[in-house]
Formats: C-alpha cells, structure tokens, sequence
C-alpha cells in the first residue's frame, strides 16, 4: 500500500493555490492549439502544464518570503527554472519506471489521498463532492487528471520508499565514526621562548632576504585593489556649526520627560496560582517558615525564571502596586491581583526614582539635538549635491564648494578604517568600476558620499623594497624558531627516556580531555592536530611563533559508548548518515531510470512555458 509522500502534497497544494489563489500574480500557460509536452522520459510525457504549475508555485512561495514579486528572469539567475525543470524530469522518468514495471496505486489509494485534502470537505469536515468538482474546475483541471495524478505520486512514492526507507547502516560504522570524534587526548608540555635561545640569530645578507621573500611570496600579495577618490560628510563634520535655541532643548526635554524622570521600580517576581485560597495557604506557609518561595515555585512545576517580571512602576503593577510597593526588599505579598489571578509577589530591589533636571540635562540634550541637526541638514542638501554631479561638477568641485571633504583611498575587501568602517561605502566600493558617474550615497550614521573610481589594480606581490622591513623581522623570527626547535630536541630525547621535564629544565604544563576540534589557549591549532597522531609517551617539538613547544601524549581516552549523551549522538548520526546514504541511493537509482528511459527536453517548448508566466 503506497504511502502519502510529500511529492503528494506538493501536487495538491499547487492545485489548491491554483484553485484558491488563481495564477494572476504571473498569469497562467496557454497552450491551446498546441502540444502540452515539453519532453520525453521514455514513453512518458513531460508536461508542460506541470512544470507550469510547479514554477508558479515555487516563484509564489518566493515572493511571500522576500516580499517582492520575484520575476521568471530573477528566477532563471537563480537557476530555480532550471532545478523545477529538473525535478518534473524526475517525477517523469519515476512515472514512466512505474510503468514499465507494472506499477500503480488502486481506486482505494487514490479515496484516501482525496479525503486527506481539507479543502475538499464539506460542512460537516467530510469529502464533499461538490466542493471537490468546484475546486478543479477553478483550477482548469479535469477530475480525471487530478486522479492520474495522485495514482502517478503514489505509484512514485513506493519507488522512492523502496530506496529511502530501507537504508541501514552497520553498527561498526558508527563506532567508528563516533570513536574518531569522542576520542581525547591528554598531555604534558612545555613552551620553550625567545628568551631561551641559547645561540645568536646572524645577520642575514641581502639575498637571503630576497629568497626568502620569494619562498613566501603569497603573504605578500597584495589583495584586488580599488583606487579610489571619494567626497564625503557626516554629521560629526557639522557639528560645531549647528545652533540650537534652549526653547527647542525645553522641547526635547519635554519630549523626553520619561527618560530623565522615572519613578520609583521595583525588581519583582510573580507566582500565580488558581486561585485566592491557594495563593493564601501557600502564603501562610512561607510566613511561618514552613517553606520558601523558590520551593513553592518549584513545586508549582515552574522555574523560578518563569516568575521574573524585571523592574516595574506603579502604573505596571496595576492593582497589585501598593502591596508591591509598601513592601521590604525580601518581602513575599499578596494575594493580589494579576491579568491572570491571583498572585504571590516577591520584591528583590528597590530602584529609586531618578529626577534630572533641565539644567543637569541640558548638555546630554544638545549633543543629541545638535547631531539630529546635523543630520537633517545633510539630508536636506542631498538632492541638490546629486544634481551638482549630474550637472559636470566633479568630486573636487563639490569639496571646494560645500562642506563635504575630499579623500583617497586604496580599498580592498579588507579595508577597515576611515571611510570604510562603513558597510555602504565597502558596498558601493566593490561594485564601482572606473568610468562610473558619480552618485550621492548614503551612510549609516547619516552621513553621505560619492566616489571615483581612479583604478582597479590586479593581485600583485608589493615590491620587495616596499616590505623589505616586514620580510627581516619575518626571516628573523623563521631563524630563531628553527634554533628553538634545534635547542629543544635534545630535551624532548630525554623526555622520551623517562626524564621529567623539570628534570631538563622546563616548566611542565598539563591539559586533558582534549578532542581532534579543542584548541590549547596560546599555542597553535598544529598541538592538538599532532596528538592525534601520536602514540602514549611519544614526545615531539613543534615550532610555534618564536618559539618551541615540547609535548607528550601522556594518555588516549576512547569514547565511553555507554555515556547517555554518546547513545543520542549515536541515534542522530544513525538517522543522518542513514539519510545521506538513501539519498544518495535514489540519486544513482534516478540517473540510472534517466539513463535507460533516455531523456529529451524540447529547449522551445519550455522557452514557451516561461514566456507565458509572467
């Protein structure tokens, strides 16, 4: 007996959208006078009325989820005409695989999937026969069709069961697989420093610098680079030159009454029960002594973050406020009254309430008001900058003739600082290109801008000569590293015949429980990567940044396979990789039924189709 599959659904819900919502967002397929395939599985039509239906479903479902109409050339950037297309291929060639085996789904099957669609139900919740027959013909379906549809998906969805459902996987390979990922480590070790170094670093003649630079040369490439002239202002450009009356700060004050005088608050918690009686006994015994109201909470099945209110005032404890607020801080009251009962209120804090003056708020109030100033002038000049560049004037004429300010910059991805701490200048940046007319943009804080683009430079390596400074410091580091590690091998020999390490002078650290993805505080990620490849008491040196480390496995914990968090990784490692396998399965078993039934597209037919929806 087929079971209903989502492929089910998806064909019945976009019949519904269909019947319900109609196809007038982007219109519908006419093909009248011609043929409605758009391709061949086999012996097996490939509709274009299906792949009609699916892609209008699809671009619908789209729409709503980025709140604009998603057009069919947004769709085709995004390739979902390609990936619907895909999938009514698939659905084919499973129909034309059905039907070369001799596989299909009864009248009894096809009962039950109508009777599971709501929207065919009448009145009383049952099918309606009537509300079935107005439900297609709105959709311009024929019942039949409907019908051979849902025999099709089922027929579909015991082919695709047989794959899905049966995938397996064998014990061992989740041990494995939870062995390599439970496994730690523990180990001894010790970092040896610059200071250590017993042997000097020589000088290094010119050309040793130079191979080294070119050994590294990557760390010297420079990243794409945008050379550009940009003019900007900001609101902190201005600042100095708004003036701003004290009746327009008495009326910002005014306006912010409630942020400079608050009230006294309470900090408070709120435990509400069925009913007065209750909240009293439960009362009662908190007063005696008897219990507290964290054990009450708790027997109440709650948390006692479940009855945190935060700070409240007068007006937000309602009724309940005078009990609240004549109360000590530690205090339970009530029963008072809630929106959902009576309550139990416990008082944690007190906060006093807070007056500031005009006086006292006055500097806090102009800074503000200044900079909203600031903004709304810049705001205003905008459309007549904007129209000075549409009009010839360039970068450096606006700079000499407005506040805005004039600047370059070398801009790549990375840049960080000036103006491209702004998200909307490293936007505007990466999409400029050198020819481009300069438009005023906006940013974050209120500001605006519009740039130039002088030059686009490709990756390069920076020139020797420039980093020449950076490349000695780096080739003497590599040099003094090296001799660390030297210096450091003759101790770790002695670690591995059973000296301690403060036996050869070194101040031995411990760190355990460690897995393949920990990461020791101040040494590099190559420790841990090396304990997984190593052996109890083998001891190694490894070279970290001027300096060497010396470690020892000490120890290697296997996972405890009894452990209750082990046993559910376990099952979800089952599901997923079971998962990963049967999908994998019905991908070769379609490429296969694709392959034997041979697949053709008519490329025309489908440009039809997508012409059509609009």
């Amino acid at each position: 007996m087929a079971r209903k599959s989502g492929i089910t659904k998806y064909l019945v819900w976009g019949v519904l959208i269909a019947s319900f919502v109609g196809f007038g967002a982007f219109g519908t397929v006419n093909f009248s006078g011609t043929s409605d395939r758009i391709g061949m599985a086999g012996n097996t039509p490939i509709s274009g009325s299906d792949y009609a239906r699916a892609l209008d479903t699809e671009l619908r479902q789209l729409s709503q989820q980025s709140g604009q109409q998603v057009t069919i050339e947004q769709a085709r950037q995004m390739g979902l005409t390609d990936q619907v297309l895909a999938r009514v291929v698939t659905n084919a060639a499973l129909d034309d695989e059905a039907a070369r085996i001799g596989l299909s789904a009864g009248d009894a099957q096809v009962a039950r999937s109508l009777r599971e669609i709501e929207a065919f139900n009448g009145p009383d919740g049952k099918f309606n026969r009537d509300a079935y027959a107005y439900a297609l013909q709105n959709a311009g379906l024929k019942e039949s069709a409907f019908e051979d549809s849902l025999r099709s998906d089922a027929a579909r969805s015991i082919l695709q069961g047989a794959i899905l459902s049966g995938a397996t996987l064998p014990d061992t390979y989740l041990d494995t697989l939870l062995g390599y990922a439970g496994e730690t480590r523990s180990l001894t070790y010790a970092v040896i420093g610059r200071d250590a170094l017993t042997t000097g670093i020589p000088a290094p003649a010119e050309a040793d610098l130079k191979a080294w630079y070119q050994d590294n040369i990557d760390r010297f490439t420079l990243p794409e680079t945008h050379v550009i002239t940009y003019a900007w202002l900001t609101p902190e450009m201005i600042v100095d030159s708004v003036e701003v009356t004290d009746a327009v700060l008495r009326a910002a004050y005014d306006e912010r009454s409630a942020e400079f005088n608050m009230p006294e608050r309470r900090l408070v918690e709120r435990l509400v029960f069925g009913n007065e009686a209750e909240a009293q006994a439960a009362l009662d015994r908190i007063t005696a002594g008897e219990t507290d109201f964290e054990t009450v909470v708790q027997e109440r099945g709650l948390d006692i973050e479940d009855t945190d209110l935060g700070d409240q005032d007068r007006t937000e404890m309602g009724e309940a406020a005078d009990a609240v607020f004549s109360a000590e801080v530690g205090d339970v009251v009530g029963p008072a009254p809630s929106s959902f009962g009576p309550a139990l209120y416990r008082v944690n804090g007190v906060l006093p309430a807070q007056e500031t003056s005009f006086a006292d708020a006055r500097d806090q109030l102009r800074d503000s008001v200044v900079m909203n100033e600031a903004r709304k002038a810049i705001a205003n000049q905008t459309q007549s900058l904007d129209d000075e560049l549409a009009g010839g004037a360039t970068l450096e004429d606006i700079a000499a003739d407005t506040d805005m300010q004039l600047g370059q910059i070398d801009w790549t991805q990375t840049s960080k600082s000036g103006i491209a701490q702004y998200a909307n200048f490293n936007d505007a940046a990466a999409r400029a290109v050198p020819g481009d007319y300069p438009a005023i943009e906006r940013l974050g804080d209120g500001g605006l801008f519009a740039l130039r683009v002088e030059d686009i430079r490709a990756p390069a390596p920076a020139p020797f000569d420039d980093v020449r400074d950076e490349v000695e410091q780096l080739w003497e580091s590599d040099r003094a590293t090296e001799a660390l590690v030297a210096q450091a091998q003759e101790k770790a020999s002695s670690i591995a015949s059973g000296t301690s390490f403060e036996e050869v002078g070194l101040t031995a650290q411990t760190d355990s429980g460690l897995r393949r993805d920990s990461q020791i505080d101040g040494l590099p990620a190559t420790i841990v990567a090396a304990l997984f490849d190593m052996q109890p008491g083998d001891t190694r040196v490894l070279p970290g940044s001027n300096e060497a480390v010396v470690i020892r496995l000490d120890g290697i914990t296997p996972v405890d396979m009894q452990d209750p968090q082990v046993q559910m990784l376990q099952g979800l490692l089952r599901q997923r990789a079971a998962n990963g396998v049967a999908q994998d399965l019905f991908t070769a078993f379609n490429a296969d039924i694709q392959r034997r039934a041979g697949i053709t597209v008519d490329q025309a037919a489908v440009n039809a189709v997508l012409t059509n929806i609009r």
